[in-house]
């Protein structure tokens, strides 16, 4: 694992020391891993549904409406 030393802004370091201090997470460096993991999830469906409306803008024609497109993309992604 990597070692990196970072900044951070006031505000975003107190509440960060915030959520250490409530026994949330063990420590900074968790939080943060927490939060990229969370980004990285987060991405990963947005490319998914990016993916899914290109294929539908070169079809031309999907049966699904944006409701059956949202809870399969849900399904997919919160198990």
């Amino acid at each position: 694992m990597g070692r990196q030393s970072i900044s951070f802004t006031k505000p975003n370091d107190e509440w960060l020391k915030a959520q250490v201090e409530s026994e949330e997470y063990s420590s900074k460096s968790e939080l943060v891993n927490d939060l990229i993991r969370q980004a990285r999830q987060q991405q990963a469906r947005i490319d998914w549904i990016a993916e899914k409306l290109k294929k539908a803008e070169k079809s031309g024609f999907t049966t699904k409406s944006k409701g059956d497109i949202l809870a399969e993309s849900r399904q997919r992604y919160n198990g």
